[in-house]
């Protein structure tokens, strides 16, 4: 644009009184506030949702545009500032070449997983392109620095964007897979709306009439408080419409993940019991609702004094903060075998120590958001989840409705991380629309996002660990008390799992691991990638590694020697049949760790001030819900038109299930992936997949999706008259079957159809085989598990206690690699939370409650990862496949304060090992203050 032009267009918007600018080529005139957000005008004035809001701050850059050749956060920019000017939005992109270049690389490297940050990363890139076609890796890293991703670990996009200069003027790119797609990269099916754009996540599609809904919060950590007049409130305030308190629930006040746990309410009622916890909701017109200060509402406070911490909880004299549970002990968890007294008592070497890690945030670049409408009797929501059959259920209860009156839509998830298993708005969207029969919408600031979102359990581990002269494990002791905040959410979960994996995937015959979920007066801790796992790891980890020391043996030969195995027994009583491949790990990352040690001793010898250290972390995950039902069921159609339909209840939240159940269940039925219509989540048109979470979607649903596929090949074979062997074929309204020579033709439009339309189907349904633990944790709590080894190369700065990752080498035995290229990207992106769990993530209440105090790994922060794949397959898992999302996170921190130990020779026991803790151990060592 010329200064002419873009003098004419300002001087054309100032005569109509309007904001005149040009977004991606299009004149466009807005009646806008000149004080508004970009990013708001061009969500809600100009529909272009692809700019996304992670904070409003300028701290996630998901909202990054170009403006005239620029990059801006949209959401800094006041709209009037931008008259006359050039606005490139994402939805812009595909009109140029660098742009439509950039998009195809996404798909093809796997670059957008949950795809919420895409845009931004996007727009960041063509920026960077536009300069320099083909950058180096520095280069790049620096570009895309401003825009944070947590879910790829970043290495993807940028492998993606240093090779878009290969796509340029390649047209649309098509990845037909011939043969069996089992194996294979195939980009992701869900993946073409994130990289364009036009992904709907839950603030971005809502009914034009929608109400604004925004929930009052408590400031303090307790408090009581007394409620004014609701009525005279809103009557006195325009554009309100109604306040919602407890009373106005028209079921139960309450919901929580457990039948019998039900805690947490919808609105507090007379006492809070953590900062952010919800007392009402007022509902009304936008710009009224948000105008609002919380000093305007019609509450007095009475803060109380809090239990801050498991040691407030338990110490004498202190509250109650639930009546049921007189102790403060929500639940508590054993695995016991063997006798551990005596191993201790035959063993040649023992560690023991105290670990303390605190609260982690989930930090989903996506805050929380969705609508409810009612229709009749029945209730829409849809919104941001990991488990729309779990959402079902506490909405019904919520409202006294049953199950079939309420519907849920799942939204594109932008991150979870097991965030967004708990329901968070979805109870007050559903009391405020079924009310007030209005459509009602709701979207969380990042700060609303962090205050009352759950967070990773903080936990305090004492442990003891021994070994004989050999080497060999003989005994493993650990109690654990684990923060589990105001309610209980997933604590009885984290209590339950911890105690089983507490030794490690190694052989220990005697174990008494004991574990404790705690009420305190802090946020809520739920899931979170690991269920507990990662804090007990630490603690083993590092006392496995006192014990090489002791026993004079190599780190990784001292796992080597004491690796579970199959036919080994675990703890708990488990005879492992099969794939248990982390022996074939550690093998695997054996030359690389002598070449990273070799390295490390050379490096050192220049004896500077900079000093590196080389860890590692084992683990073992069991995959699925721990000793309890766990199904899921699945659903493949024939239509008379044609149609091949996969009904699929999995929530993808952007590890790749949408694309991964796809890839088995064409396999199983011998028809290519891109054939299938995808209907996904709807809970009132698919069966219950069970929650995304626990690494259990490609190994449970994978097995009733092939199960599914599997049962309308046999009917298509059987109206045929056709063996196993048989090639299918939809051509039209019909299949065709060939075998040996012969062809035979199904004419779908001739079978007799059902309301829907379906001919054939086929419905699969998978509960993985276990047994509930007892009493001393005896049982088989997972029908499997996935294991892992992970070497972390890191230098320290001994004058400052900083510290830089080289290198993380990650040998994972995935069972079976459905896509590796979707395997790859969760342990990056795994990895890249485990780097933050051990150097950066501290949740403060009331002090990190954002994205610029509260610090997540950046492009920069992640080093160079290589990854070997290891594929011991699992009898019971579609094509031998397990899981990966949670075994991707769990070995990093440990490998990390292994690298540290090894570097300075002091032992981190606390994470974060933020720099002041590690100068402070530093000093220590040096016996200086």
């Amino acid at each position: 644009m010329t200064i002419h032009d873009r003098s004419a267009l300002a001087a054309t918007a100032h005569a109509a009184d309007a904001i005149a600018f040009r977004l991606n080529g299009a004149d466009v005139a807005l009646g806008d506030a000149p004080d508004s957000r970009l990013s708001e005008v061009l969500r809600a004035s100009l529909g272009a949702t692809g700019t996304k809001v992670g904070c409003d701050a300028g701290d996630c850059g998901a909202c990054t545009v170009l403006i005239d050749d620029a990059q801006a956060c949209a959401c800094l920019v006041p709209v009037g500032q931008i008259a006359g000017c050039d606005v490139l939005t994402v939805e812009g992109l595909a009109e140029t070449a660098i742009g439509a270049a950039l998009q195809q690389a996404f798909q093809l490297h796997g670059a957008a997983q949950c795809g919420i940050c895409t845009p931004g990363m996007l727009m960041a890139a063509y920026d960077l392109l536009r300069r320099n076609p083909q950058p180096g890796e520095r280069e790049t890293l620096d570009a895309l620095g401003g825009v944070l991703c947590r879910c790829t670990g970043y290495l993807k996009i940028v492998e993606a964007v240093r090779d878009a200069h290969r796509f340029i003027g390649s047209g649309t790119i098509v990845t037909e897979v011939e043969g069996p797609s089992i194996g294979t990269r195939i980009a992701r099916l869900d993946g073409a709306p994130k990289v364009a754009g036009s992904e709907r996540y839950g603030a971005d599609s809502a009914p034009d009439d929608a109400l604004w809904l925004r929930a009052i919060r408590c400031p303090h950590p307790r408090a009581r408080f007394t409620l004014g007049d609701p009525e005279a409130f809103v009557a006195a305030r325009p554009g309100l419409v109604r306040v919602f308190t407890a009373q106005d629930v028209p079921g139960e006040n309450s919901f929580g993940i457990y039948p019998h746990l039900k805690d947490q309410p919808v609105f507090s009622a007379g006492e809070t019991r953590y900062r952010g916890e919800c007392v009402l909701a007022v509902v009304g017109e936008k710009e009224a609702v948000e105008a609002l200060s919380i000093d305007d509402m019609p509450i007095a406070w009475e803060p109380l004094p809090a239990m801050v911490g498991s040691a407030a909880a338990l110490a004498e004299g202190a509250f109650t903060l639930h009546d049921f549970v007189p102790d403060n002990v929500l639940t508590r968890g054993r695995v016991e075998r063997g006798d551990v007294e005596a191993g201790f008592a035959q063993a040649a070497h023992v560690a023991q120590g105290a670990f303390e890690t605190g609260f982690v945030e989930h930090a989903y670049i996506e805050p929380e958001a969705g609508y409810a409408k009612r229709i009749g009797d029945t209730i829409e929501i849809f919104a941001c989840t990991q488990a729309p059959y779990m959402d079902r259920d506490e909405v019904a209860r919520v409202l006294g409705l049953p199950l079939e009156s309420v519907r849920i839509l799942p939204s594109a998830c932008g991150g979870g991380f097991g965030g967004k298993l708990d329901v968070s708005l979805q109870p007050m969207l559903a009391v405020a629309a079924w009310v007030l029969d209005r459509p009602v919408r709701c979207v969380f600031s990042r700060i609303e996002s962090m205050i009352s979102s759950t967070k990773r359990h903080p936990s305090s581990i004492q442990a003891k660990a021994a070994c004989d002269a050999e080497g060999r494990l003989v005994a493993y002791a650990m109690d654990g008390d684990f923060d589990t905040g105001a309610y209980a959410s997933w604590g009885p979960t984290v209590a339950g799992r911890v105690p089983v994996h507490a030794t490690g995937p190694y052989k220990v015959p005697h174990v008494r691991n004991l574990s404790r979920a705690i009420y305190t007066n802090g946020p809520p801790s739920g899931a979170f990638r690991g269920f507990g796992v990662p804090q007990a790891a630490l603690a083993q980890e590092s006392l496995f590694d006192d014990l090489a020391t002791a026993a004079g043996l190599d780190r990784l030969e001292f796992r080597l020697i004491n690796a579970i195995r199959a036919g080994d027994t675990t703890p708990s009583g488990q005879r492992l049949e099969a794939s248990a491949g982390l022996a074939e790990c550690l093998e695997a990352l054996k030359p690389h760790w002598q070449r990273l040690l070799a390295e490390a001793a050379a490096f050192n010898a220049s004896e500077g001030r900079t000093r590196r250290g080389v860890g590692i972390g084992c683990m073992w995950y069991g995959i699925g819900n721990t000793g309890m039902s766990n199904p899921s069921t699945m659903r493949v159609t024939l239509s008379q038109d044609g149609r091949l339909t996969f009904w699929n209840g999995a929530v993808d939240i952007g590890q790749g299930s949408t694309t991964v159940l796809t890839q088995i269940a064409a396999d199983a039925l011998g028809l290519p992936v891109e054939r299938f219509d995808l209907v996904l989540g709807d809970t009132a048109l698919t069966f219950d997949a069970g929650k995304t979470s626990a690494s259990r979607q490609t190994f449970v649903s994978g097995r009733a999706a092939e199960a599914a596929a599997a049962a309308l090949r046999a009917e298509i074979l059987r109206l045929t008259n056709a063996g196993p062997m048989a090639r299918l074929a939809l051509e039209g309204t019909s299949v065709t079957v060939a075998e040996n020579g012969v062809v035979a033709r199904i004419d779908l439009a001739a079978l007799p159809a059902k309301p829907d339309g379906t001919v054939l189907e086929g419905i699969g349904s998978f509960d993985p085989p276990t047994v509930p633990l007892d009493s001393m944790g005896q049982g088989v709590p997972y029908a499997t598990y996935g294991f892992a080894a992970q070497i972390a190369s890191l230098d320290v700065d001994l004058d400052l206690g900083t510290i830089r990752l080289n290198r993380i080498v990650a040998a994972h035995d995935v069972g079976r690699a459905i896509n590796p290229m979707l395997v790859e990207g969760q342990i990056h992106g795994g990895i890249a939370q485990g780097i933050g769990l051990a150097l950066m993530e501290e949740y403060l209440p009331g002090r990190t409650e954002n994205l610029h105090d509260y610090l997540i790994p950046t492009a920069g922060d992640v080093p160079p990862i290589d990854i070997i794949l290891v594929e011991d397959p699992e009898p019971l898992g579609p094509s031998g496949a397990k899981g990966i999302g949670e075994p991707a996170l769990v070995p990093t921190a440990p490998a990390i304060l292994g690298a540290i130990r090894h570097a300075t020779g002091v032992t981190p026991r606390q994470v974060p090992v933020l720099p002041h803790r590690l100068w402070e151990l530093l000093r220590a060592k040096e016996g200086r203050s």
